[in-house]
Parts: C-alpha cells; sequence; structure tokens
C-alpha cells in the first residue's frame, strides 16, 4: 500500500529581519544578525567597486544571494536581462570606526559615499603609519563625513596623535568595522 501524503504540508517558519536604520537598531541585534548584515554590506561593496557578480560577490562575502536581494532591498536591483545589479549609491546603515584624539569611536554612516571617504581615510591613515609617509593624510585635512545623526565628524590628520596612537597599537586596520565584525 503507498504512503499517503500528509494532508498538512509543513510550516515553515518565516523570520522577518529589519534592517538597522540607526546604531542603536544594530547593537539590538544578534550577533548573528549584526554578522549577516555586515556579510551583506560587503557583497554589495563587493558589486559596486569590482563590479561582480551577485552570485560571486555574496559568494565571496560568506552570504548567499537571496540574502543579499532580500537584506539588500532598493539597493539591489534585477534587470529585464535578469541580471542583478547595485544602485550606484546607498544609505544603508554601516557602524564604522572613526580615528579621535582619544582613540577609535563607532559612528553610524547612512551615506554610502561618506562611507568610502572613511575607508580611503583608512587606507591613508595606515600607509602614512607604515611608511611616514603623509601625502595621502593631507587630503583629508578639514573634511568632515556626517554621521547617521546629520552630525558632521571631523577625519583627524594631526600626525602627531596619529603616530601616537599608531604606536599604542589602537590604529589597525581590522578596527575599521564596528564590534560585530
Amino acid at each position: 500500500m503507498p504512503k499517503r501524503k500528509s494532508l498538512r504540508r509543513r510550516q515553515r517558519t518565516v523570520r522577518r529581519h529589519r534592517r538597522p536604520t540607526t546604531a542603536e537598531d544594530f547593537f539590538a541585534q544578534t550577533d548573528r544578525s549584526q554578522d549577516i548584515w555586515n556579510r551583506v554590506l560587503n557583497a554589495i561593496s563587493k558589486m559596486r567597486s569590482e563590479g561582480l557578480s551577485l552570485k560571486r560577490a555574496s559568494k565571496e562575502a560568506g552570504v548567499s544571494a537571496r540574502t543579499v536581494v532580500s537584506w539588500g532591498g532598493r539597493t539591489i536591483k534585477k534587470g529585464v536581462n535578469g541580471r542583478y545589479s547595485v544602485a550606484k549609491r546607498d544609505s544603508l546603515l554601516r557602524v564604522l570606526q572613526v580615528v579621535t584624539p582619544q582613540g577609535t569611536q563607532e559612528i553610524a554612516l547612512r551615506n554610502s559615499r561618506h562611507a568610502s571617504i572613511l575607508g580611503e581615510y583608512w587606507v591613508a591613515v595606515q600607509k602614512y603609519l607604515r611608511t611616514g609617509n603623509s601625502s595621502e593624510i593631507e587630503k583629508f585635512r578639514n573634511k568632515r563625513i556626517k554621521d547617521a545623526n546629520g552630525i558632521e565628524v571631523p577625519l583627524m590628520t594631526d600626525l602627531k596623535q596619529l603616530k601616537r596612537l599608531g604606536s599604542a597599537g589602537v590604529l589597525s586596520f581590522e578596527s575599521l568595522y564596528g564590534r560585530a565584525a
């Protein structure tokens, strides 16, 4: 006698995630959700900066393409040819580290251009600490970025302070991202 199919289908639990819009939202999430969010942002960044496909970028970021599309919202668009592309800019929340005279401080950014500027600044700081060449740092003199609350945050270019913080081991490149990364 053949087995009868169950009349009831297994119900799947659908978890709804909420994209964080503030630093408080981000840190209220579980560590796993924070990690997934950072991986989604990494995949979007790879698509934008390296021109990778969604499949390749998501694989390199360690997250599924479906998750990137779901969590990425309007930043990820499906074209008429079926391929996914990424918007030139986005307003997805990123929690990053910025250099202050006291060390580093976490700030939330909702502007991908400001996040890119901060990333370029960190590269310049690392180059200065490695080589002593301050030409890249000079490009950031008097530059500011806006955090998620609209507050302007200056980028520190005082070479003595940067050297002091670098010697103390406070300015490692891994410290660019917030605690969860």
